[in-house]
Formats: structure tokens, sequence, C-alpha cells
């Protein structure tokens, strides 16, 4: 599961005049934490195999946030959840779109990757209401997993509340949720896992540049949904008020030096030690 986000880096976000976000003037970008999920299900797929379906739910544009996810992931096929019944919806009604998206799917999936939280809405809500609408154990703040394919089991160490400093170690049954923790790192011990990534990154190049040949985009109808409980109408969340965001400067003092220049250079390194050193 990914996310489109607005992307927040400084030049990039469009405000109107009361200080509110415009979507539609602000590029797109894939949610910051999915990439960690995207990592965690590629890594499964590298070293045991396996089909990885990339879904999201969002408007049309979203379509780039799936090919980009694809070169990620190396993803086969992807599924994007779309249509203006479906818009505006809050974390409760995403996640009873998302699972019924899940179980469309041709085949039921062994295990299912979300992010910790969103760079927009930052709720972490969504991928655990979609896990509860499915009735799946859940494995949250997950560091690092391990599958059992006999057992049919997954095994992952991951933070208690969040807290670097202790770590568990937890198994479920699959079908499991898997919520990935920016600490996450893959690994790849095997020298066969690694030639593994090497080919399947050169396969999936082309795919990526021909995604939409293995897009799906199903509306609200395809997933026999009633538009009274998904989008703003089935959104119980009320928001009682938003703040503006302030504006950074339209322009900020700036120096410039020239390479060359040594003596202008001796003040800029006086002014950066202090940082360097810690003090």
């Amino acid at each position: 599961m990914t996310k489109g986000v607005p992307d927040f880096r400084e030049g990039q976000v469009s405000f109107d005049e009361d200080g509110h976000l415009e979507r539609g003037k602000t590029p797109t970008v894939m949610n910051p934490n999915d990439k960690h999920a995207l990592r965690a299900a590629f890594q499964t797929k590298v070293r045991n195999g396996g089909h990885v379906s990339l879904m999201s739910m969002g408007p049309p544009g979203y379509k780039e946030v799936l090919q980009e996810g694809m070169a990620d992931v190396y993803a086969d096929d992807l599924y994007l959840l779309s249509d203006r019944e479906m818009g505006a919806a809050d974390t409760w009604a995403t996640a009873m779109t998302v699972a019924t998206g899940l179980q469309n799917l041709d085949e039921r999936p062994d295990l299912v990757f979300a992010g910790f939280k969103t760079a927009d809405g930052e709720t972490g809500h969504t991928g655990p209401q979609t896990c509860w609408c499915l009735d799946w154990p859940m494995i949250t703040h997950a560091l690092s997993l391990d599958i059992d394919e006999d057992a049919g089991t997954v095994r992952a160490k991951r933070l208690v509340d969040g807290d670097v400093s202790e770590i568990e170690t937890v198994e479920a049954p699959m079908p499991c949720f898997i919520v990935a923790d920016p600490e996450f790192e893959p690994t790849y011990r095997k020298a066969s896992h690694r030639l593994k990534h090497k080919d399947l990154r050169e396969e999936t190049q082309q795919r990526a540049e021909e995604y939409e040949e293995h897009l799906k985009v199903w509306d609200h109808e395809d997933l026999n949904l009633d538009p009274d409980y998904i989008g703003l109408d089935g959104s119980p969340t009320i928001v009682a008020g938003v703040d503006p965001i302030p504006k950074a400067p339209s322009e900020r003092e700036a120096t410039v030096i020239e390479a060359d220049e040594r003596e202008a250079l001796e003040p800029v390194l006086d002014e950066l030690t202090p940082y360097a050193t810690g003090d």
C-alpha cells in the first residue's frame, strides 16, 4: 500500500490567500514513510519469492506514484482505487475502501505492508484500520522480518511503543499485516539474494516504463461499494478547525562567495565550526 502526498519541500507547496494548502497546485510525491514498507515488501520478494502487487487510493495523478513504487519494489502489478465517490475520505473511509480492494485481488495476499504514517495527515491510522477491516493479525513498528513458509508464519523484531531502546520479537500467522518502522533496514545476507536483487532490478526497468500495461483502475462500482460508506459521506471525522500554515519568506539574505575567494570563506568556516563540533 502507498499514498501520494504533497511535496512539502520549500518552494513546492502552494497556499491560498488564507494559508490553506492548495493540493491541485502542489506537486504530488510518494509518501516518504511508505518507502520503508516497500523495502520490506521487496526484501520478502527477494528472499522468499512470490508476487508483489502495489495498491493506492487517490486521484488519477497517483498513477505516477504507483509507477515510482513499481520501480522501487519491483512490483508485478499495480492497482489504483479511484473515482469521485472516494474523494475527501478520512482514514476510516479510506481503510474500508482499501480493505475491499485487497479482498478483490485474484488471490488473497499472505502479507500486506503499509507505511508508518503519512506526511500530510500523520495519524498512523489507515494501516491498522485496514487490518481491522480484514480481521488479520498485525505487527507494527517492524524493524526486520523473516518468513517461515512451511509453518505459514512471519517472525519480526519490532520497537516497543516506538522506543528505540526496547525491541521485542513477535510471531504471527499469515495472512498478516505489517507496518514498517522508519528504522527498517532490509538485509540480503546470501549471495543468491544479492544476485536475485540484481536480476529483478534489470527485469523491472522496462516494466516500470510500461507501467500502465500492468495497472488496473477500480472505481466504487467495480468494488461494489456503497457511496454512503466511502469518501466524504462515509467519513465520521469532523474537522474542528484548520490553522493557516505560515508562509516562508519569499526572499532571504544571502552572500555569494566565489570558490577562489579564500579570505571570504574564513568567516563562513568560523560560523559553521561550532555546529560541526556540537557546541
